[in-house]
């Protein structure tokens, strides 16, 4: 018990698990930890977002808007927020990226899946979370240049790549307006199978604290265009046009999914170089070829010109080239 966290036995006899089995697992992200916990055959999940680096609120008050409005959000046992403990409903082991590993012929049903609950989720009114506005866009971006740049020897023009990337969304942004709710990090990693996607069976979401208010297409970008897990152009088509079969999303949606998918894996290689360089955590670089070929892909697009033509000015093409644009 001496590597468990304080406050740990209190808060669950609180909640009406005193007594109960306590397995930590294993995990990278930043403070927060989690343990599976079982009391006389009843599982459940514990998290542990101690304050002041954590505050587990906001995953609090998505989790109840999610399941307000239909989604398979985790039940929320107890909680204490101010303490930074949350227990919660167990979704069990089947990661979908780890269960595709496993099952390969079920892509098709398991995207499927995860493309029919974005539709859900968009058809009603957003959260009351924060606009994914201008500002976030731009901060997002930026840790390309603050943190990829850097590690490979470049000084580039910063202040010409705000300019590019104010250009390059500023048309889209009325079109995010009243906007859906976005989770951000909906991907094969964070959506977990509650069965079998071939019977249609629900799909359970975790990590969605970060929501925001923005554009349809962030979330889908997120899913098709996944930094961990390889996702065939074919495939990627193939579930857009499911999406837009079900959704009149408008006549830009197509353009303003390259856009955000420029956006995010921009984002994506700053934060997988810094994860490199200030937490020691080098294996992110492994993903980083993919991140670059998709944005390589968004940045052909119109739509992405003015970014286009900084990455042109700014980041050579043999470095672009190289390893994928993977820092060594």
């Amino acid at each position: 018990m001496s590597e468990l966290p304080q406050g740990i036995a209190e808060f669950l006899y609180q909640a009406g698990w005193g007594g109960a089995a306590i397995d930590p697992i294993p995990g990278d992200a930043s403070f927060r930890r989690y343990f599976r916990i079982n009391r006389d055959g009843r599982p459940a999940m514990l998290m542990h977002a101690p304050p002041p680096h954590e505050d587990p609120q906001p995953f609090l008050d998505v989790a109840q808007y999610l399941a307000q409005n239909g989604m398979r959000a985790p039940e929320i046992y107890a909680a204490d927020a101010a303490q930074g403990w949350v227990l919660l409903e167990d979704f069990g082991h089947d990661r979908m990226r780890d269960w595709l590993d496993v099952n390969p012929s079920g892509e098709q049903a398991a995207y499927a899946g995860a493309i029919d609950a974005l539709v859900r989720l968009h058809a009603v009114p957003p959260g009351p979370f924060a606009p994914y506005d201008m500002a976030v866009y731009q901060r997002e971006a930026g840790l390309l240049t603050e943190w990829y740049c850097p590690a490979m020897g470049l000084n580039v023009d910063e202040a010409g790549y705000r300019a590019a990337w104010d250009e390059a969304l500023a048309p889209m942004l009325d079109r995010q307006n009243p906007g859906v709710s976005v989770l951000r990090d909906y991907h094969a990693e964070n959506i977990m199978l509650l069965g079998d996607p071939a019977e249609n069976a629900p799909q359970g979401l975790i990590d969605f604290q970060d929501a925001l208010v923005g554009h349809s297409a962030y979330d889908l970008v997120s899913l098709l265009q996944d930094a961990r897990r390889e996702v065939s152009p074919e495939l990627e088509r193939a579930m857009l046009d499911r999406y837009l079969a079900q959704v009149d999303a408008g006549a830009d949606f197509e353009a303003d999914y390259a856009r955000l998918g420029a956006q995010r894996n921009a984002k994506i290689v700053g934060i997988f170089t810094r994860l490199n360089k200030r937490d020691g955590k080098p294996h992110y670089l492994n993903f980083i070829p993919r991140v670059w070929q998709a944005m390589e892909r968004d940045l052909a697009h119109p739509a992405l010109a003015p970014v286009a033509a900084w990455f042109d000015t700014n980041i050579p093409a043999d470095i672009r080239a190289a390893h994928g644009g993977r820092p060594e």
